[in-house]
């Protein structure tokens, strides 16, 4: 028979391997949920732990830092892919979304599947923010709101679920209306194209104008400055002239007064004809000729000469 010495030895070692049952790693991006008899116990971090012997607990490891994506519509889901807009059109959309696990016992014990429920709420949600916006800031340039608006509401959803989830991004990858009106809204897209190059161009030729004209504004007032300091300035002078030419006249009367009917005279006399005529001795009546005080732009041109015909 087997010795009891033996016996004890194999026990013993059935015990100890056993025990070691317990010694387990965690790696650096994964977090460990320890269960006793099935339920949560404790979370415990990277590193190498232990708990009692299997099956007292146990440890589930679960990645919290690598990022998870779920799609959802597409070519291979079309039924997930067409959505009914604010505006009660149909949009053929399709995105992705990115999340992690924020906290690993919520993540195992509060959704039966929280892959599955991540994709559901996510189809929900974007549904919900599709049907509040119209179908032209979808297809433009409103997605960016979408997106935001879409990944707010999951995550109230999944906090209320308490899934141990944080959502990242989430992001549109296509969204174009259904295939069999295409044509129209291709048609659409360039009208709107036209009219806001037709837009530009009209604020292109308003501020060209615009800028014409403050130049030309400029231009004036830079000219009535200019000929209101040079009036100015001339009145000016002719009052200076004026006050030292009474000064002289209040001295001298009879010399300012022939001074200045000699310098008027000069004045006059400059640019007009003049025909001096010595009258002393003079009996006979003196004629002068018709254009004699004639200005010589005002007398006729000569008479171009009479052209020499050929002799026969």
């Amino acid at each position: 028979g087997v010795r009891p010495p033996a016996v004890a030895a194999i026990v013993a070692v059935a015990f100890l391997a056993w025990t070691l049952t317990g010694v387990y790693t965690v790696q650096a991006y994964q977090e460990a949920v320890i269960t006793r008899f099935g339920g949560y116990a404790r979370s415990v971090g990277p590193g190498l732990h232990y708990h009692l012997p299997i099956p007292i607990e146990r440890a589930e490891r679960v990645s919290v830092t690598n990022q998870n994506k779920t799609v959802i519509g597409g070519a291979d889901a079309p039924d997930e892919s067409l959505m009914l807009t604010g505006d009660e059109n149909i949009v053929d959309l399709s995105f992705t979304v990115q999340w992690h696990v924020s906290d690993a016992a919520s993540y195992l014990f509060k959704v039966r599947d929280p892959d599955i429920a991540v994709k559901a709420v996510a189809e929900s949600a974007m549904r919900e923010v599709v049907g509040r916006s119209a179908l032209k800031s979808i297809l433009t340039n409103g997605r960016g709101e979408v997106q935001s608006q879409t990944l707010v509401l999951m995550q109230r959803i999944l906090d209320r679920y308490q899934a141990g989830v944080t959502i990242d991004a989430v992001q549109i990858q296509n969204a174009n209306p259904p295939a069999e009106v295409v044509p129209a809204y291709q048609d659409i897209a360039r009208a709107g194209q036209d009219a806001q190059s037709y837009i530009n161009e009209a604020n292109t030729y308003r501020n060209r104008v615009v800028n014409e004209a403050k130049g030309d504004a400029a231009k004036i007032v830079q000219a009535a400055q200019g000929y209101s300091q040079q009036v100015v300035r001339e009145a000016q002078g002719e009052a200076a002239r004026f006050n030292q030419l009474y000064g002289q006249y209040r001295r001298a009367p009879a010399v300012t007064r022939q001074r200045l009917y000699i310098e008027t005279m000069q004045d006059v006399l400059a640019h007009s004809r003049k025909v001096i005529i010595d009258a002393k001795g003079a009996t006979a009546p003196i004629i002068l000729p018709p254009d004699a005080f004639r200005s010589a732009a005002a007398q006729p041109a000569p008479a171009p000469p009479p052209a020499q015909g050929n002799a026969p």
